[in-house]
């Protein structure tokens, strides 16, 4: 496993929730880290002290995902800030409950533009950098993308697109740039989460999973060998076999 120290990681939507126990994560194994918000300014603050009690560097940037110049304004403000970039977490996403007949157009789009159009305008805008670094790329999917669900049809489009997308990055930017998916599963913050009880009946581990649990398969993509390129790892106690 490699250290992260001396290297810097751009976390998008990362100013609270699971976004921001990654950021935490890399920063506690010595990476600066940038995060970009688009609507969380004060989250995106006290997300940014929180890095920087590891001792690390930290940055906060407005991007809206959906505006490609503000995404390449995003990628050249952390390499301005910090110096470079190393590890780019896609995991800034969009979730929404919806019976599959009464998705309007707009709603379809926001889902995709967010979720797949997103991450893949964010590696285009950070491609030379990451090239230059031998970098990585680690993408936040869903356990909706590898099953369907039938409630979420343009969310499980949006997240199977981005595993495709996965695949397809780690193919074309070989061997400079590793390419990787964490697709998490059911996914609570503290031991009790009301309404998401009954998953834990259906999952082997017999417990919902955390934040944490998805940062240590980032770290692992972020740290591990350069051989493994292309994956999209489950992380869901075994809730989707």
């Amino acid at each position: 496993m490699q250290s992260l120290k001396g290297k810097t990681a751009l976390v998008t939507g990362a100013a609270k929730r699971i976004g921001r126990s990654l950021a935490l994560a890399l920063a506690e194994q010595g990476a600066d880290v940038a995060i970009t918000y688009r609507n969380s300014d004060a989250d995106a603050l006290a997300t940014v002290d929180a890095i920087r009690r590891h001792r690390v560097r930290a940055a906060a940037v407005y991007c809206d995902l959906g505006d490609p110049a503000c995404v390449r304004d995003a990628v050249n403000a952390t390499i301005r800030e910090l110096g470079q970039i190393d590890v780019l977490v896609n995991n800034a996403g969009m979730f929404e409950t919806l019976p599959l007949e009464s998705i309007t157009l707009e709603q379809w789009d926001a889902m995709l533009n967010t979720n797949t159009r997103g991450p893949f305008l964010m590696a285009q805008a950070a491609h030379a950098e990451l090239k230059q670094r031998q970098g990585r790329i680690v993408n936040i999917g869903s356990l909706g993308g590898l099953h369907p669900w039938a409630t979420h049809g343009h969310y499980c489009v949006s997240k199977a697109a981005l595993h495709m997308l996965t695949k397809t990055m780690a193919k074309a930017w070989a061997p400079e740039i590793t390419v990787n998916c964490v697709a998490p599963g059911m996914i609570v913050n503290g031991e009790v989460d009301p309404g998401y009880e009954h998953f834990v009946e259906k999952t082997p581990m017999r417990r919902n999973g955390t934040p944490e649990d998805v940062a240590a398969a980032v770290l692992f993509f972020a740290t591990g060998p350069r051989f493994i390129t292309g994956q999209v790892l489950s992380v869901d106690g075994g809730l989707g076999l």
